[in-house]
């Protein structure tokens, strides 16, 4: 689904699309790189991400006569605007996979395409490739510290805007396994999972009737907050008796979820009161500022919890907040082409290139990759 027309793009893309096209020079091939510098998080990779948003979006990428109408009081000249009336994207685009593990300073994606439609991608392509990127390894480093817990997204209501969005998705590609964004697991098709909010069982002023009421309206998949008034002491004993009533209805709980206080001794106090009950089934889910440290630190410890619910630092990627990807002109009108800077790190490689992955004889990764050309 896209959600964008080609105005969704930096002013210096037009400028630069209109001066091509009046010298002639739209029509020409050309090949553009992606690729990063730096892993973020100081991490050892990063997890590819964006591609088919990217890909679907590229379907739809056009001007609408109201973008026409805009662009035409910003001074664009109007047979530039009328050739943009059937601007649509006909290049190639070569890629890794999504989920794929990657490096820095080496090609991602490849666009092949008239130059200026490669340019008038460009800060759309990096808008969706930079940060669903970001979001995916800051997911799969939670998944590695998690091993086999659940891991849920919680992160819509404080992400950056609509980036919650997209951050939904890739945190999929990262490994998480669902998210508590409707809209999100709708369109990519991911499990969707919620519990309540403080407020549902402050509106009763009972929380066993809170909890009550949820549990006869919401009987599968159901988890109850239990830290509203007093965690051991109100909390997980009104869970342990509406669970309870649920199993004479034939219905299990699903889980209580923590979401304040130290979360290792709330949760080792909470499986003891729920094994005691012959509850063992019930499972602990835990949110509250968690990342990949927090999480580390509760496995650390034994905390039997078995669902982690993420929201801030995942979905704004704390600490880094961006991916540096970056979008290079690497070969045009059959020369190679390169840009030179005092900083050796901008230095980019000309020409058209191909990344190949180095196995063994026994077909696995050596943990290197070759850059060759196409």
């Amino acid at each position: 689904m896209s959600l964008y027309t080609a105005t969704y793009t930096d002013l210096y893309q037009l400028s630069m699309a209109q001066v091509y096209f009046k010298k002639d020079r739209h029509s020409q091939q050309a090949v553009f790189d992606y690729y990063f510098r730096k892993n973020p998080f100081n991490g050892g990779y990063t997890i590819f991400a964006g591609l088919e948003n990217v890909l679907d979006s590229l379907k739809e990428f056009r001007f609408t006569e109201e973008d026409l109408e805009y662009l035409k009081t910003q001074n664009f000249d109007a047979s530039f605007l009328e050739y943009l009336k059937d601007f649509r994207f006909r290049g190639s685009i070569f890629s890794v996979l999504e989920g794929d593990v990657v490096f820095p300073n080496q090609p991602i994606l490849r666009v092949e395409a008239s130059l200026i439609e490669a340019q008038l991608i460009e800060t759309f392509l990096l808008n969706m490739l930079n940060f669903q990127s970001l979001i995916a390894t800051k997911a799969c480093r939670m998944r590695y510290i998690a091993k086999d817990r659940t891991l849920l997204d919680f992160g819509l209501r404080r992400a950056h805007g609509p980036g919650g969005y997209y951050a939904s998705r890739a945190a999929f590609i990262g490994g998480f396994n669902g998210t508590s964004n409707v809209l999100a697991g709708k369109n990519f098709g991911l499990p969707i999972s919620g519990t309540m909010a403080h407020s549902f069982i402050q509106s009763y002023g009972d929380e066993l009737q809170a909890f009550r009421d949820f549990a006869e309206h919401r009987p599968k998949n159901c988890v109850l907050l239990v830290d509203t008034y007093n965690t051991l002491k109100s909390g997980v004993p009104n869970a342990i008796t509406v669970a309870k009533e649920m199993e004479v209805r034939g219905q299990r709980l699903l889980a209580i979820r923590l979401d304040s206080g130290d979360l290792a001794y709330f949760a080792k106090q909470s499986r003891k009161l729920l094994d005691e009950a012959g509850l063992d089934y019930v499972q602990i889910a835990a949110s509250n500022q968690l990342d990949e440290y927090v999480i580390k630190s509760l496995q650390e410890q034994q905390a039997p919890i078995d669902i982690y619910g993420v929201g801030t630092n995942l979905v704004i990627g704390k600490p880094d907040a961006a991916l540096g990807g970056v979008y290079k002109l690497a070969f045009y009108d059959g020369e190679p082409r390169i840009k030179i800077s005092e900083n050796v790190a901008k230095i980019t490689m000309p020409h058209a290139k191909q990344v190949y992955r180095l196995k063994n004889d026994k077909g696995e990764w050596i943990g290197s990759d070759a850059i060759g050309l196409t």
